[in-house]
């Protein structure tokens, strides 16, 4: 069994670029997670760090642009805000990767930690080169 001082997390790079939203976010989060390696833990942060670029050319299929509604509260009365899917893109298009991915982690403590394991950003450029990532082919997983 893994632990925290015998995990080697990795930097990997995901391109969302014409990629389904939730096949995208299923195999994402399994890399945050970490469950693609030998030496998973469920109790451990075991997964890798994953930057995901181009987050603003994801596709939903059908008419979910229109459909879906992502809601938020903001604890006061009356606080309770919808806004469609083509509306949060246009405003901030990471946000959209966020969420998905977010629904798939572990609601607990672990959960909460591994979702600082991903980073989304919405062009072709990232903050991240000096950690060297490798680019990581999502057809290459199931």
């Amino acid at each position: 069994m893994a632990n925290a001082a015998s995990v080697q997390p990795e930097w990997l790079i995901v391109d969302a670029e014409n990629e389904v939203l939730g096949r995208l976010a299923s195999r994402v989060a399994m890399l945050v997670r970490g469950k693609h390696k030998t030496t998973f833990t469920p109790h451990v942060n075991c997964g890798d760090h994953v930057v995901v670029i181009n987050a603003d050319k994801v596709r939903l299929t059908g008419t979910k642009m229109d459909d879906k509604e992502y809601q938020r509260y903001s604890m006061y009365p009356g606080g309770q805000t919808r806004e469609v899917a083509r509306n949060l893109k246009a405003r901030k298009p990471e946000a959209m990767v966020e969420i998905a991915v977010r629904g798939m982690l572990p609601k607990n403590r672990l959960g909460r930690r591994l979702f600082n394991n991903l980073h989304v950003v919405a062009g072709s450029t990232h903050k991240h080169e000096a950690q060297k990532p490798r680019k990581f082919d999502l057809n290459s997983i199931k």
